[in-house]
C-alpha cells in the first residue's frame, strides 16, 4: 500500500475505468479518479481531466506516481493528445503506465496503436491491455442494448465469424494487477473471455436469459457503416465497420490465458454476464 503517491485513474466514470478505481480502493490504494466533470467516486480523489484540455493536465498528475489511460473516445488520431500528455506525465514523476487499447489494433497500429508503440520507450514499467470485444457491448444504453430492445436483434456485419467477448469486470482485475504489482507486465495482453461466440450465438444466449426474442441480422459492410455514421463521426464510423468485417474474416477468433495467468482466477462467461447485467436491464 502506498499512502504517499497516487494512481491516477482516466475516464474513472466510464466502463473500465469505474472498475479499476474500485478495486484500487478495495486494496487501500489511493486514486484520482480523472474526468471531464470531477464526477465523485467512491473513495477516490475526483479531479478534472480532459484529454483536449491540456490546462487540466496539471493538477491531475500532481502526486501520481502511475496512471490508468483510457483514450479519448471517439477519435481516430489519439495520439496526438496522448503523447503530450505521456511526456508531461514522465517528467512530473509517472514511472508505469497501464494503457488500454484493443485486440484488433497492433502496437504501430492506427489510432491507439501509435502510443502504444511509444509507451515502453516513455516509461520503464508499463502494460498495454488489448481486450477483445466487451461483454458490456450488449448492456446498459449501448447501441446493441437499445437494438435487442427495440428491434428485438443485433446488427453487424461480422458474418459467422466468433469473437471472444470479455468481460469490463476481468479487464479491470487485469488492470489492477498490472497497475500494482511488484513488478509490471512490460507486456502486450491479449484479453478474452473463456470461449469464442458469434453474434448469432450471443443472441440465443441472450434471448434464452431474459426470456426476450433477439436475433442476429447480419448486415453488408457498408450499411453498418452508414448505421453507425448516424451517431458517430465517419471516419470512426469506417473504422468499426472495418473492424466487423475483419472478425467475418476470422481475426477475433480466439482466447488467450491472460485473465487467469494476471488475476489467478478464469474470466467470467458470457452467460454469467448476460445474467448479471442484461436480464436486470427491463
Amino acid at each position: 500500500m502506498d499512502h504517499l503517491h497516487a494512481t491516477l485513474v482516466i475516464g474513472a466514470t466510464g466502463t473500465t475505468g469505474r472498475r479499476v478505481a474500485a478495486g484500487l480502493v478495495a486494496e487501500g490504494h489511493r486514486v484520482k479518479a480523472g474526468s471531464r466533470g470531477a464526477t465523485p467516486v467512491g473513495g477516490t480523489e475526483a479531479v478534472r481531466f480532459d484529454w483536449n484540455e491540456p490546462a487540466t493536465w496539471n493538477e491531475a498528475l500532481d502526486g501520481v506516481d502511475r496512471v490508468y489511460l483510457v483514450p479519448p473516445i471517439g477519435s481516430s488520431d489519439p495520439a496526438a493528445v496522448m503523447l503530450p500528455f505521456l511526456r508531461q506525465a514522465r517528467a512530473a514523476g509517472v514511472h508505469r503506465a497501464v494503457l488500454l487499447s484493443s485486440s484488433a489494433i497492433p502496437a504501430g497500429g492506427p489510432a491507439v496503436g501509435q502510443v502504444h508503440e511509444a509507451l515502453p520507450s516513455l516509461f520503464g514499467q508499463w502494460a498495454v491491455l488489448r481486450p477483445s470485444w466487451f461483454m458490456q457491448n450488449f448492456a446498459a444504453s449501448t447501441p446493441h442494448a437499445r437494438s435487442i430492445r427495440d428491434e428485438g436483434a443485433i446488427m453487424s456485419a461480422s458474418g459467422e465469424g466468433r469473437v471472444g467477448f470479455v468481460d469490463a469486470e476481468d479487464i479491470a482485475a487485469v488492470a489492477v494487477r498490472a497497475l500494482t504489482d511488484e513488478q509490471a507486465p512490460n507486456a502486450d495482453l491479449i484479453l478474452t473471455g473463456p470461449q469464442t461466440l458469434s453474434y448469432a450465438d450471443v443472441a440465443a444466449i441472450i434471448a434464452e436469459a431474459t426470456g426476450r426474442p433477439v436475433a442476429h441480422r447480419q448486415l453488408t459492410y457498408e450499411q453498418l457503416r452508414d448505421r453507425w455514421a448516424a451517431e458517430i463521426p465517419l471516419e470512426f464510423a469506417t473504422m468499426l465497420a472495418g473492424m466487423d468485417r475483419a472478425i467475418a474474416e476470422g481475426a477475433e477468433d480466439r482466447t488467450t490465458d491472460a485473465v487467469e495467468r494476471l488475476t489467478g482466477r478464469p474470466p467470467g462467461t458470457f452467460r454469467a454476464f448476460v445474467e448479471r447485467e442484461v436480464a436486470l436491464d427491463g
